[in-house]
């Protein structure tokens, strides 16, 4: 039996479709620089494309 990445799948959302979704990187904090377009640019989720062999890790069944 494998374990899951615990830490990995907090960030991560799983759709009903078994797409991976995660939020775009570095819109955290110090995002007042920054032009608006890039902004809302980071507003989006990023869908993560694994095979499936490393899909397994995230849609672990308790």
């Amino acid at each position: 039996m494998v374990k899951p990445n615990k830490s990995a799948l907090s960030r991560i959302k799983i759709t009903k479709n078994k797409k991976l979704l995660v939020r775009k990187k570095g819109q955290a904090h110090l995002n007042a620089k920054q032009s608006s377009s890039k902004r809302m640019s980071k507003r989006s989720n990023v869908t993560i494309v694994e095979s499936k062999k490393n899909i397994q890790k995230f849609l672990y069944k308790k």
